[in-house]
């Protein structure tokens, strides 16, 4: 695996590698035992959108492989004043060994990736969150120890978060489905996808969406970048919240996750996300055991930086 840009790129083994390794980082981790698998690395963090698990967590991840991560504020870097993401592609590659960038555009990520001679990981667009969901899918398989067969029920907004996890839903061999108000659908071709494996449907209702889950998902009505719409988007996703009634719909013994922040009695309410807290606090940290396994598999035997 050269770059993670979105999950479409892996295969269903690419995929069940990372959690496998990932498994293996984590009981190292909680053992003690050390794998400085990515000595003598760096990876540079691009951050056009601020985060709190992201930086967290691939910046202890880089720590616990034995290598560096380096902050790249865009206030910082010239490809916030106007420098082609085509030149700072091609800088960047002759100092460090990759790249991992939080930003809007997917574009951007893709030109990092073509432009530049390093490894390029997703850390989150506008489109998609591979990185996230790899967290998920490792979560939802420690708890229920298989993720083949499971019904995943996303309900919100058909954001970067509900077109990930349908391609990563079905690539593990789940069921997806999804509860959204009209105009606020996943993307056209993700669906399209979806739509041709026969484990995916897509509903504005909630009830039908929830019936027989086995782990249902949620996200916040309003998501970066997108505040100036966050009374507008109350209105229209009023109902579309996990809540005792949705739960009742589900599986006896239904997981809940959440990616975070959680606005409670908005996407979720308290009593069930307190219901759920060590499940959704599992997901968390099991971002930086997925991503630990994505950084080795991205650069541990990538070229030396410079070329």
């Amino acid at each position: 695996m050269k770059h993670l840009l979105k999950l479409q790129d892996l295969s269903e083994n690419e995929i069940a590698d990372l959690l496998n390794l990932a498994d293996q980082l984590k009981y190292e981790k909680k053992y003690g035992i050390p794998h400085p698998m990515l000595a003598g690395k760096s990876l540079g963090m691009i951050f056009e959108k601020s985060s709190t698990r992201t930086r967290v967590s691939f910046e202890v991840g880089m720590y616990d492989l034995g290598g560096q991560a380096l902050f790249l504020s865009a206030n910082d870097l010239q490809i916030g004043r106007g420098e082609p993401v085509s030149d700072t592609a091609r800088v960047l590659s002759r100092y460090l060994d990759g790249i991992m960038i939080r930003t809007f555009a997917q574009e951007e990520v893709e030109g990092l990736a073509a432009h530049g001679s390093i490894p390029v990981i997703n850390g989150l667009t506008d489109y998609c969150h591979p990185c996230q969901v790899l967290a998920d899918l490792m979560t939802i398989r420690e708890r229920k120890g298989y993720l083949d067969g499971l019904k995943l029920c996303f309900i919100g907004d058909g954001n970067n978060m509900a077109n990930s996890l349908i391609v990563g839903g079905i690539k593990t061999g789940m069921t997806v489905s999804v509860a959204c108000p009209a105009g606020h659908l996943p993307d056209a071709k993700i669906m399209r996808w979806a739509s041709g494996t026969g484990r995916f449907t897509c509903t504005e209702s909630v009830e039908q969406a929830a019936a027989d889950a086995d782990v249902l998902y949620t996200d916040v009505w309003a998501s970066m970048g997108q505040e100036a719409e966050a009374e507008q988007r109350r209105q229209v996703f009023a109902g579309y919240q996990i809540n005792d009634a949705v739960m009742a719909l589900a599986h006896e013994g239904a997981m809940v996750l959440h990616c975070l922040p959680a606005h409670r009695e908005e996407e979720i309410t308290a009593a069930v996300f307190e219901a759920h807290a060590d499940e959704i606090f599992d997901q968390a940290e099991n971002r930086l055991h997925a991503q630990k396994a994505v950084l080795v598999r991205a650069l541990k035997d990538a070229p030396l930086r410079g070329r």
